[in-house]
């Protein structure tokens, strides 16, 4: 083959380097162009939320390392993919550059969704504009400018019961700050754990002082205008109850939106995130496939429903199988002889608990057992769809975890 071949990759984060490896691993010696509206080159993001936030937040400590065979990989850094022409093959970048591709890798992931309310001043007046004091963690700017305002005695104001919010709660309440959790579920962390566990893990963090208003949302920002060209800065919010709660730093972590409006005119569905179908194939186009968290497709594991997962594990998963669809699309490989089927993972630190889950708990979470231990100690909880084991989760019970995992491998 020669060199003249071009695949892009639209994403330089760990799904994009993945895919990458996988590529050059697979036989593709033409050239690869990964595109990235961050300045950094790919870098782990969950500990943004957990340890790099409790300390000093540095692309060299987060940094994937490079291996030789992406070494001649083309990095287009600080510049977003504008557009897509699919038939035509070409990417359209935000500084008007336009790449034509053999094939075309979607790896441009998720945002933070952000809570668009309106800006009080006062009781009864708005103020165009946003207030300062108002974060996000998705980025190592993000974590950044987080950190600086997280300092004992701060009053921090956490929108979003999810892991994100209560990782951000633990660590802020690690450095000192007060702590409120503000989320319309009735326990946190609910869809992912069940009300059992997901009322053990608030008791945990109430021990350590964070206060949860739950059943309720965020209405409004309340802040005080600053000097001239300064504008405001947040003074706390106030809740659909009518409740005011003070905060000096607010977080947002209200869940994600899919950075699929490049993608807009090719008569996709990208209502959530894009639909694949089970080779990671976008809608079937030869030459096209997607990766990582922005990837909707059907797991066999389970069943036939085509759905997005958000876990840490799941960019390597679906670049190593990507890649292979990909090259096969390019006569450079044959298609995966095994449908794709990965097993989910991930974990969460919050203070000095670790979770660990495998598989699917959310798919079970109509039946959930205790398999082992305490709810409020070291516990290993099972989720079962049909009677069958769909997942686990365990918190503490390291020794455990080779265990169930193999468990909920042989379950499907």
């Amino acid at each position: 083959m020669g060199t003249t071949r071009r695949i892009v990759i639209a994403g330089a984060s760990m799904g994009g380097l993945r895919a990458a490896e996988r590529l050059r691993a697979g036989g593709f010696t033409g050239e690869i162009v990964a595109i990235g509206d961050e300045p950094h080159l790919p870098y782990n993001r969950p500990p943004l939320s957990k340890e790099a936030l409790a300390t000093e937040v540095t692309h060299e400590a987060l940094a994937f390392r490079l291996r030789p065979a992406v070494a001649d990989v083309a990095w287009r850094l600080g510049v977003r993919v504008a557009g897509a022409d699919l038939d035509a093959r070409a990417v359209r970048l935000g500084d008007g550059t336009e790449l034509t591709y053999d094939g075309l890798v979607v790896a441009t992931g998720m945002r933070p969704r952000r809570l668009h309310l309106a800006d009080s001043t006062r009781p009864g007046q708005t103020r165009p504009g946003p207030v300062t004091g108002r974060h996000v963690v998705r980025t190592i700017e993000d974590a950044r400018a987080l950190r600086a305002e997280l300092r004992p005695g701060a009053n921090v104001l956490v929108a979003g019961a999810g892991f994100i919010g209560c990782e951000v709660a633990a660590t802020a309440r690690t450095l000192g700050a007060s702590v409120t959790v503000v989320a319309p579920e009735d326990v946190p962390m609910l869809r992912p754990l069940g009300p059992g566990l997901g009322a053990a893990l608030r008791r945990r963090h109430e021990e350590r002082g964070v206060a949860f208003l739950l059943g309720r949302t965020i209405a409004a920002f309340l802040g005080e205008t600053g000097r001239a060209g300064e504008g405001s800065r947040v003074t706390g919010a106030e809740l659909s109850d009518g409740t005011r709660v003070a905060a000096d730093v607010v977080v947002e972590a209200v869940g994600s939106v899919a950075n699929t409006e490049w993608l807009a005119g090719n008569g996709l569905d990208l209502s959530d995130g894009v639909l694949c179908d089970d080779a990671l194939r976008v809608e079937g186009r030869r030459g096209v496939v997607a990766v990582g968290d922005i990837a909707r497709f059907p797991n066999p594991r389970y069943d036939e429903v085509p759905r997005r997962v958000e876990h840490w594990s799941i960019p390597t998963d679906t670049a190593r199988h990507a890649a292979i669809t990909l090259l096969a699309d390019l006569g450079l490989a044959e298609p995966a002889a095994t449908p794709f089927a990965p097993l989910p993972t991930f974990w969460s630190d919050q203070y000095e608990l670790r979770l660990q889950s495998f598989g699917a708990p959310a798919l079970g979470g109509s039946d959930i057992r205790v398999l082992e231990g305490d709810l409020d100690g070291e516990v290993v909880v099972g989720y079962h769809r049909d009677g069958e084991l769909v997942g686990v989760v365990l918190v503490g019970m390291p020794s455990a975890a080779a265990r169930y995992r193999a468990a909920c491998s042989a379950a499907a």
